[in-house]
């Protein structure tokens, strides 16, 4: 490599670094800014919105549980016919069986 390439290789390195600091200060000192931002136009105080949180987690907890229930139920109807469906289908295979060795041992 010439004294050029190899000039001109380090330049590269040193951008590439100088653009991901960059962009690393860049994304701290948005997130500050946007941290500064919710904390002055916040329409409301820590309490209330831990009180909101609280009780949107509580009905999103209720939901879950009936939406479960209704899975679970699903689920075991879904169960139920497969092992009907798999026994009418192992009755079927039976009588197939007895049918083909009846007209082979004829």
């Amino acid at each position: 490599m010439t004294r050029t390439d190899n000039h001109e290789h380090e330049k590269g390195e040193v951008e590439q670094g100088s653009f991901w600091a960059s962009m690393l200060a860049g994304l701290l000192i948005g997130g500050l800014a946007g941290a500064v931002a919710m904390l002055l136009l916040a329409p409301q105080s820590g309490k209330r919105t831990r009180a909101k949180l609280r009780r949107q987690s509580h009905a999103l907890r209720d939901q879950t549980a009936e939406t479960m229930e209704i899975v679970e139920d699903a689920m075991a109807d879904a169960r139920d016919k497969t092992q009907q469906m798999t026994h009418d289908a192992s009755e079927q295979a039976k009588r197939l069986e007895k049918r083909g060795h009846a007209l082979f041992d004829s």
